[in-house]
């Protein structure tokens, strides 16, 4: 005779502990009906389209095909290495001295290396193109104001404070030593990381013949941080499938799922991996919907879930706080580039790339995808050639 929890045991597998369980069953049947709609998977380094009906899938590695990551992300850690530097110090510890020397160094080397060549022709990225002259002056002007900066520490260490860092060189004032603070060349880079990401991406979309209106997508693993990129308002894919799409993409046919598996694209190579990969894929979809779908269906009457697609704030001088990210007006809203700086810091919720990911979108996506036509902050309303010549 069963245990009397062998009885509880078996009514728990009966709806959802096992292969053969009811949850499984309609999980199955759904996946069967939907066979024909297209899913997308995406995780941290690439995306798939599964485009239904058994058809092999297509592939876009972001990473891979990403030119200029490491570089601009170079120039983008001044305006970050300098502070903790200074906290080091602060904080007693002797590295700071070895750290700081090392760094004048490196920063000595990329200032030499730097030329409009080098971003042409060696670093040779599609969305830069037209942009190498600027580029090179930005990275000239922010090894030309760093260098100081970590000389002047290590002759004199208690003249390195944050509130120094804040009011003469992370921020600049009009009578101060340097031209343009170090934040504004930190959104430059951000944003310009972000503007060949999303280029390549809106492009491979759109050439896939997509129908958005059935399309099932799921983010798949890690995003970033392991903290980060767990929600719509927090995943920077979500902003740029929605926008590629023309806003045709349901956002209750999103799902993230931050521990789902990894994607091995080797498996795709064959067409019996590929179909085991998209089942796999659509069953952990599907395992969601089923949910929504029975929610919608046995709650009728009541207030339902609705994920919103809400403007971001705006924020101004008063504003001293900010529970959202906030909109850029403009190239010139510094307010608003900056907060965006200190947010993804802040909230280890979010994705670094979010500093500037929803301003380049928008406009990739109002002007066809032409990364000419972007506006990038930090960088075309400022003038390099002319701040490299201050007085140091």
């Amino acid at each position: 005779m069963p245990q009397k929890a062998d009885a509880f045991l078996a009514l728990y597998d009966r709806f959802t502990g096992n292969p053969d369980s009811i949850g499984a069953h309609l999980n199955g049947l759904l996946g069967e009906i939907s066979g024909g709609d297209p899913m997308l998977v995406a995780t941290g380094t690439d995306v798939v389209l599964f485009p239904g009906n058994g058809r092999p899938p297509a592939t876009c590695n972001f990473r891979l095909g990403m030119r200029g990551f490491k570089e601009l992300t170079a120039i983008s850690h001044l305006g970050v290495a300098v502070p903790y530097l200074a906290r080091l110090k602060e904080l007693g510890s002797g590295l700071w001295r070895d750290d700081a020397s090392r760094l004048v160094d490196d920063v000595a080397a990329v200032l030499a290396a730097n030329t409009p060549r080098f971003w042409r022709e060696e670093i040779a990225a599609e969305a830069f193109a037209g942009r190498e002259e600027k580029i090179a002056g930005m990275v000239d002007y922010a090894c030309r104001a760093t260098l100081p900066v970590l000389r002047r520490v290590l002759a004199d260490p208690d003249g390195l404070t944050f509130a120094w860092l804040r009011d003469h060189w992370l921020d600049v004032g009009e009578d101060g030593e340097f031209p343009v603070g170090m934040n504004d060349v930190m959104a430059a880079t951000f944003s310009l990381v972000f503007l060949d990401t999303a280029y390549r991406m809106i492009g491979w979309l759109r050439g896939q013949g997509i129908a958005w209106e059935r399309l099932m997508v799921l983010i798949s693993g890690k995003a970033g941080r392991p903290t980060a990129g767990v929600t719509w308002q927090t995943n920077s894919m979500c902003h740029l499938l929605w926008q590629a799409s023309g806003q045709r993409l349901e956002p209750d046919r999103l799902y993230i799922a931050p521990h789902g598996p990894a994607l091995d694209l080797a498996e795709l190579s064959t067409a019996e991996g590929a179909q085991d990969t998209e089942a796999r894929f659509r069953e952990i979809w599907f395992s969601s919907r089923a949910s929504v779908e029975m929610g919608r269906l046995m709650f009728d009457g009541y207030p339902a879930y609705h994920r919103p697609i809400s403007a971001p704030p705006l924020v101004d001088a008063q504003t001293m706080e900010a529970s959202e990210l906030p909109h850029i007006r403009s190239i010139d809203d510094r307010r608003a580039i900056v907060t965006r700086l200190r947010f993804v810091m802040e909230d280890p919720a979010q994705q670094l790339a979010n500093a500037g990911s929803q301003f380049i979108v928008d406009q990739l996506c109002a002007t066809g995808n032409d990364p000419r036509a972007v506006l990038v902050p930090g960088l075309d309303n400022i003038d390099y050639d002319t701040a490299s010549g201050f007085d140091r």
